[in-house]
């Protein structure tokens, strides 16, 4: 596992990625021209003590955060979202109407009922979280007046209210969870904690129909050579392979 010695680091103007895990877990932080910022995912529980020290970075307070965005309803980026609310201007979470219910009441979404691992995690309440107030239930499509526009791209199978998000003002996607890239490495998610890992294979391929200059992703570091090509690269010898 690569791992990230700054506790920031810089995508574009007013675009930042932070690793709370080494580059195993990142959140990702929007800067406005007022100074507000909104924090896209809170990592595990531990990992808001590492928001704030990345955010005194670049000059920001917990308080300067104004909205958070969850990609989806999974521990490791959920967990750490309630004590950020607590710390922040923010009323609760922006979150996919989908996996609102699973915020609201901190209960995972649910495992691949199509996989063994899957059928077995569903027995054990492992990987739940803080219940959190949701404060608006985001839908395919919807363009929030983010940094100049951060548009939303319903990509569930990893879970059925999974998001990516394109930043077309500069050039940054976030895939969330629909494609990994562990040390520097393209792969899908673990299928055990997809709800249908064949549903994330389908709706990760509109991620290559897109533009965007850099791939950022919650899990592994960014790519910013070639990288919708890079992607669409990925996508192609998945395809080949039947997925």
């Amino acid at each position: 596992m690569r791992v990230s010695k700054a506790p920031i680091v810089t995508l574009a103007p007013g675009v930042h990625r932070i690793p709370t895990l080494g580059d195993f877990i990142n959140s990702y932080a929007f800067v406005d021209d007022d100074g507000s910022v909104t924090l896209v995912d809170c990592g595990l529980k531990r990992a808001p003590a590492k928001i704030v020290r990345a955010l005194s970075a670049i000059g920001k307070r917990p308080s300067d955060v104004q909205r958070i965005l969850l990609t989806h309803a999974h521990f490791d980026h959920a967990s750490g979202a309630a004590q950020m609310v607590s710390q922040s201007s923010a009323q609760g979470v922006d979150v996919h109407e989908a996996d609102a219910g699973y915020i609201e009441s901190g209960k995972r979404a649910p495992g691949d009922a199509a996989t063994t691992s899957g059928r077995l995690m569903a027995r054990t309440p492992w990987g739940d979280f803080t219940a959190t107030p949701v404060t608006q239930r985001l839908h395919d499509g919807d363009v929030l007046p983010i940094a100049g526009g951060l548009s939303i791209l319903h990509t569930p199978g990893h879970t059925p209210g999974h998001i990516s998000l394109l930043h077309a003002p500069s050039g940054v996607l976030i895939t969330g969870d629909s494609i990994f890239n562990m040390n520097a490495r393209m792969s899908w998610p673990t299928k055990a904690f997809c709800t249908s890992f064949k549903q994330n294979v389908q709706t990760a391929h509109a991620l290559g129909e897109v533009e965007y200059s850099i791939a950022a992703f919650t899990h592994g570091p960014e790519i910013r050579d070639n990288a919708r090509e890079a992607v669409r690269g990925f996508l192609r010898k998945a395809a080949a392979k039947g997925q």
